[in-house]
This record gives C-alpha cells, structure tokens and sequence, in this order.
C-alpha cells in the first residue's frame, strides 16, 4: 500500500514540473507567425526566375481601379485614332498594296469607290517613278500649288505625283485634267496619256463639247457615282458601319415654332421647284426666303442658317434640276448640317439613299402630291418622337474631305499597274441621255425625258 502511495506522489511531482512546459508551449502555438524573411539577393542567371507571389486583394483592387478609368478616359480617343486617315483623328492608314483593290467603275458598278481609292496604297519595297498630271485650266482653277505640294501636304498614301499648269508638258504629261471644257493642246497625244473630263454642275448648265472631242476622253469625273473619280458635294461615312442610329440626347422639335422654311433665288427652277413650293404651302406655312418669296434675310448673314436650328422643323432643299446623282450643298450643308429636316427633290430617291445618312430626310416623291406631303408633316409636327426619328443619324458618322487629287495620283498609277485602258466613245451621250427629267421621275416618259 506505502509502495503505491509513493509511486502516485512521483507521478503528481512529475506532471506539475511539465505543466509550465505544456502552458509555453500552448502559447507559442496560438501567437501569430511572423512574415518570411525576403530571401538574399543573388547574382543574375541565365535561369528562368521564379514567378512572382500575387497580389494582395487590396493592391490588386488599386491597379484594377486606376485601369480602368484610364480606359474610361483613353477609350473615346483611341476610338477616334482607330479610324480612316480621311476621318478626323484618323491614323489608320493603307499598309499593304491590293492589286485588284476596287478603285475603278467596273471593280464595283453601283459604288463610288471614294474610300477604296482613299485607301489603296503602292508597294513600299518598289521605287514609284512620278507621274506629272497638267490641269489645262490652270492651277487657280483648282485652287492648288504646282508640283508635289498638294500629295505632301494632304499625306496621300500615294504621293507621287506632281501637278503642271504648263503646256509645254502636254506632250509628256501621264494625264491631262480637263474641267467643264476641252481645249486641245497643238501637240502629238502619247498613246498611253488619259485624258479626264471634269463637270461641277448638271447637264443643264455645262457647254456641249464640240463633235471632235466627243471621242477622246478616257475618264470623266463629276459628282455621278458611275464616274470614274466620283467628286460629290459632300460624302458621309459612317464610324462603323452597322450603327447607323443612335439614341438622342435632346429633342430637335423643343422651342420649334414655324413649319417650312426655303432659300432660294432662282425662280425659274426646269424642275418647277417653286411652283410645288407655292402647292405645299396652301397645306401647311411655307416661309420663302429671297428673290422668289416675301421674307428675306441676306446670304451672307449668318443669322439665316441659325433660324433653322432654332426656329424652324422643315427645310426644302429643293435642286434646281432634277438629275442622276445630282445632291448638292443645298442638302449636305442648309440641311444636314443644321438642326432641321430637309425636305428633297433634284436626284431620284434611290440615289439620296445612296449618299445620305440612315432615315436623314424626307422626298417629295414618296407623296402622291404636295397635299399627301404636307398632311405628313403635320403628323410630324405633332409627334415629337416621330420627328426626332429622323436625326437618330446623328453622331454616327461625319462628312470627309474626298481628296480628290490624292485619288487622282493613285488611279494614275493604279491604271499603269493594271494596264488599263478606258474610253468614252460619246462622253456626251454618257453625260446628257436620260439624266434628268424637267418633271417627277416616277412619272419618267419618252416625253418628258431631257438632254440637257
């Protein structure tokens, strides 16, 4: 009995010397490990490095953050750089050469191949010799320095080209530039030098060409989209092509008074303009301003266009004569470019289709007559989400500056390159028959077809 009480009085000694051991020990379990040591720097190798630990939830949160709203502030910009050199901030540029690029009329019937020749580019690994084009009107006629200054300046992607007024180069010229008139230089032609007609205006107010240069011509250029170098009023391209709408910021119709206004001097219009105007505004108010109606304000005031923007709804941008193609400023700029909807005549209404933005404008001849018109405006007059539909284009696109010796210069050469050879037999006949009507196209007859 004695041996066991010892025996349990040496285990109880025992277990009270190791609990301070066991309570240490207990606290050195619960108390937080320190951070590893960074490790030694060592000598650079040729070996891989380890990869790096990630990142604490925090700083990865700031670096998210400060990304993003760069991106918020960078993206619009990059957007705008991303575009076409032709478009405002645009740095993309051609890069490679395209052999068969769609830069002439058969590459692409129907189209105007503007910004294929905007962009089509010469090989960079090539030495381009220069091709001289004259002007036979002379350089103020074009508004433009001789020489390369007018490629150089304008950074046309092809650059080689050098622009004369002398007509001591007509017999090494590469091509000739003819406008509204042909005046035959008194040299032997080379066989391969293209001659190009140039027209501004219609059928109706360009001079006949006399029957001897009916057959010489190899290009012509006006605002036609079946011309060879297409030179319209304005060209509207859109940021990108699927989005030809966007949603509205402000309502156009707010503070809008007055329904119709119209400037216009010439009275006596081959498409009777303003006799339909005169029918329309027994329907609906139709404010005419200048020679041919009772309000004025002079072109050169400013002021005018500001009326559209705050004043009026509707805008007749009426041509002076109904032809192919034939859309001028009095659409793009009286009425595009201002806070107004323009109402059209002059092109068939296909061919504003072609040329104007998504859902942009009203034509005449999608009304039976000016009554039919004119009930339409007042609906629209009375529904300012119907009225604003028609500037949802707004935004989606601008107005680019054509280039047009740039496309000169590469067609020139793309033509070498392709070995092409074109010409009009009767540039006369391709410029006068059928293209304008002195009455609606729809009711386009044998009658009523003109020459010009």
């Amino acid at each position: 009995m004695w041996v066991r009480a010892a025996r349990a009085l040496r285990a109880l000694r025992r277990a009270v010397l190791l609990l301070p051991l066991v309570l240490t020990a207990l606290a050195l379990l619960l108390l937080p490990r320190p951070p590893p040591l960074e490790p030694a720097a060592r000598a650079p190798s040729s070996a891989p490095h380890p990869p790096l630990p990630p990142a604490r939830p925090e700083q990865h949160l700031q670096n998210f953050i400060t990304e993003t709203d760069e991106e918020t502030l960078n993206r619009e910009g990059d957007e705008i750089s991303r575009r076409p050199w032709y478009m405002r901030g645009g740095e993309q540029r051609p890069w490679f050469h395209d052999a068969n690029a769609k830069v002439f009329p058969e590459d692409a019937p129907g189209d105007d191949r503007i910004v294929h020749q905007l962009m089509y580019t010469l090989p960079k690994n090539e030495d381009v010799p220069l091709k001289k084009i004259l002007l036979a009107n002379g350089l103020g006629a074009w508004g433009v320095s001789g020489g390369r200054t007018e490629f150089i300046r304008n950074k046309c992607p092809v650059d080689r080209c050098l622009l004369t007024a002398d007509s001591r180069d007509a017999a090494t010229a590469d091509a000739i530039l003819f406008k509204d008139h042909h005046t035959p230089f008194n040299v032997k032609r080379p066989i391969n030098q293209i001659w190009i007609l140039y027209y501004l205006e219609c059928p109706y107010h360009t001079a006949s060409l006399r029957p001897s240069s009916l057959d010489v011509f190899n290009w012509t250029s006006t605002y036609r989209r079946d011309s060879d170098i297409v030179a319209p009023y304005e060209r509207w391209v859109y940021h990108d092509s699927l989005i030809t709408e966007r949603d509205l910021d402000r309502n156009y119709a707010a503070n809008k008074t007055k329904k119709v206004a119209w400037f216009v001097s010439n009275c006596h219009a081959r498409n009777r303009r303003l006799q339909y105007a005169r029918q329309l505004s027994k329907y609906i108010q139709v404010d005419i301003y200048g020679a041919c109606g009772s309000h004025h304000c002079p072109r050169t005031d400013p002021n005018c266009l500001e009326m559209l923007d705050k004043e009026y709804k509707f805008y007749l941008a009426f041509e002076n004569s109904n032809c192919r193609d034939y859309v001028t400023e009095k659409f793009f700029v009286n009425g595009l470019q201002h806070n107004v909807l323009p109402i059209v005549m002059g092109a068939r209404a296909s061919e504003y289709a072609a040329v104007a933005p998504h859902n942009s404008y009203v034509h005449v001849e999608e009304f039976a007559g000016a009554e039919e018109l004119a009930a339409y405006l007042h609906r629209l007059d009375e529904d300012d989400d119907l009225y604003n539909s028609y500037f949802k284009w707004k935004g989606t696109g601008e107005f680019i500056n054509t280039y047009f010796f740039c496309r000169v210069c590469a067609m020139v050469h793309a033509n070498e390159r392709r070995q092409r050879n074109a010409h009009y037999s009767d540039v006369q006949a391709w410029w006068r028959e059928a293209a304008c009507t002195r009455g609606e196209w729809r009711a386009m007859t044998s009658d009523s077809k003109d020459n010009g």
